[in-house]
């Protein structure tokens, strides 16, 4: 066994895809709900700089995104009270939570993926589909760290020679502009130096080769099937539970299949807390033997 960041780059892009897609296209407040559970106690789990800041912000965006839909959609019949003669509903105000949590629960996910997918494994994942995009998006990565090096110095440069002030706001933003204008050519500049070096070295010639450090294995080709078959029992089990926000909200009654599809949603879900857990029990399990 693996820990979660280990796993073969492709079968992790897969898992978040299936686990993301659902959250976001199934309108199913328990979907949502176990969604939201796996990606909290998968991100406290990795643990990392910010936690608390990304808690706060993620706890700020959900009651602003709460607020929003009963201020602007006044459907339902459940009148709670009035605002400039504008009615807030019940029905707007639970639907406004649903989608605050929905939204909150993928910007977490999108979080967890990108602190697992570096560079490398994104590339490989591009290009293991489409080379030419792969190609492109590494060229792009190269180039921001070196247009943030670059622009430092030419700021460095300008404010030495008296350039660049920043004692007021038409001095910045001249001195900004002159900075992106330099800036401009010379990315384009290196963007035809790198075109004719790929050129010279043959490049398009002939069929491509490519390393790559990552493999599959069993527990990677495990992960896609598992990943596969509990998202579409998943939504197959759960087809016939509809919940209904407008005009009154209608809950549907729970039954054994319902709860067989929820069951394989949140196995899905918490399969990397599951995982990741496991090898630190055993880890520290090794440790003590020693």
């Amino acid at each position: 066994m693996r820990s979660f960041a280990e796993y073969n780059p492709i079968a992790v892009t897969l898992y978040f895809i299936l686990v993301t897609g659902v959250t976001m296209f199934v309108s199913d407040p328990i979907f949502t709900a176990v969604s939201f559970l796996g990606a909290v106690l998968f991100t406290l789990m990795r643990g990392g700089e910010g936690q608390l800041k990304r808690h706060i912000f993620s706890l700020i965006l959900f009651f602003i995104t709460a607020l929003v839909n009963p201020l602007v959609s006044h459907n339902g019949v459940t009148v709670l009270f009035f605002i400039n003669d504008n009615p807030i509903t019940l029905e707007a105000v639970i639907y406004g939570c649903f989608n605050a949590l929905m939204i909150v629960t993928v910007l977490y996910w999108f979080s967890a993926f990108s602190g697992i997918m570096d560079s490398d494994k994104l590339l490989y994942v591009f290009g293991a589909f489409s080379p030419k995009v792969a190609l492109v998006l590494s060229m792009a990565l190269r180039y921001i760290p070196l247009f943030s090096e670059r622009q430092k110095r030419v700021r460095s440069a300008q404010t030495a020679v008296g350039l660049y002030k920043d004692g007021n706001v038409p001095d910045r933003v001249r001195g900004g502009v002159r900075v992106f204008s330099i800036m401009t050519t010379w990315a384009l500049e290196k963007g035809i130096v790198t075109a004719d070096s790929m050129s010279a070295r043959g490049y398009g010639q002939g069929r491509r080769s490519r390393f790559t450090p990552f493999r599959f294995y069993f527990c990677d080709f495990l992960l896609i099937i598992i990943s596969v078959i509990a998202t579409a029992v998943s939504v197959w089990l759960t087809a016939d539970h509809k919940f209904v926000f407008y005009p009154a909200l209608q809950f549907p009654s729970v039954t054994v299949t319902n709860l067989l599809g929820y069951a394989a949603y949140g196995t899905l879900v918490l399969f990397p807390v599951i995982n990741d857990l496991k090898e630190e029990i055993r880890w520290r399990y090794l440790r003590s033997k020693i």
